[in-house]
């Protein structure tokens, strides 16, 4: 059976908050290093280079271990990010997305109380421009209070699952994107069809007036059972936007496929 746990549940199980759950550094640490030296073979698709996708996929050994990313590992990867040693034959892009990753994944077991507000502004207008993307649109923002926190990956997650999960999600985090992939993603087939020109273009402006200065993009990808007496399985994915001083964020989520 596919039966999924409450909501709160949930949540508490996928932002991992106990002491019991904290792994630390012991099988993280030695699998970055091992993929990282990988990606600096001659023979590995960046060459002796370490691109985005190689840093990616070796920052991968932080959720994988335990889904978290507690403060030990925080603290590990500010040294590296600090080290001249480790940071040559790391590409610009790479180490952009260990920076975001890095000030993503701070080592925080509680989330901010970032109050997030429905936007009733019909998202065709706010693209200015109608269509599936458009249709399938559910957007939220809000601020955290000044000096109660920042967004980071337990504030993004519990926010999700606060208000737009169902209570039969999978778990979700959310990771870096560039504006690039940010814009490929927003091309991809949604519920009602595909995307039109016009509505990219609307939803990326639309999105990145929030991050712009900051390039503070995220996105998770989720995955809902349905329950027995609710809509049944669907998909999707929701997109994160926050300001330069990290209290104010903008989520977009759109549904890919419901049944």
């Amino acid at each position: 059976m596919h039966l999924r746990p409450l909501r709160a549940l949930l949540a508490s199980v996928t932002l991992l908050v106990s002491s019991a759950a904290l792994a630390g550094t012991s099988t993280s640490v030695p699998a970055f290093e091992a993929s990282i030296a990988s990606a600096r073979a001659s023979t590995s698709p960046g060459g002796t280079s370490v691109t985005r996708a190689e840093m990616t996929s070796a920052l991968e050994s932080f959720r994988t271990d335990d889904w978290t990313v507690d403060t030990a590992e925080h603290t590990y990867l500010g040294t590296q990010l600090g080290s001249s040693t480790f940071l040559t034959g790391i590409t610009g892009p790479a180490k952009k997305y260990l920076q975001d990753f890095y000030e993503l994944e701070d080592g925080a077991s509680t989330p901010a109380p970032l109050g997030s507000a429905a936007v009733t502004t019909p998202a065709a207008q706010l693209y200015g421009a109608s269509g599936p993307l458009a249709s399938t649109s559910v957007i939220r923002e809000g601020y955290i209070p000044n000096g109660q926190g920042v967004a980071n990956q337990v504030t993004l997650t519990n926010t999700y699952y606060t208000y737009f999960g169902d209570g039969y999600d999978d778990p979700i985090w959310f990771e870096p994107i560039s504006l690039r992939e940010l814009a490929l993603l927003l091309k991809q087939h949604v519920e009602g069809g595909t995307p039109t020109s016009d509505e990219v273009d609307g939803a990326l402006a639309y999105i990145t007036e929030i991050s712009r200065n900051s390039s503070r993009l995220y996105v998770a990808h989720w995955h809902s059972w349905g329950s027995s007496s609710g809509p049944g399985e669907s998909a999707g994915r929701i997109v994160a936007a926050v300001s330069s001083d990290r209290r104010f964020v903008r989520m977009v989520n759109f549904t890919s496929w419901a049944e």
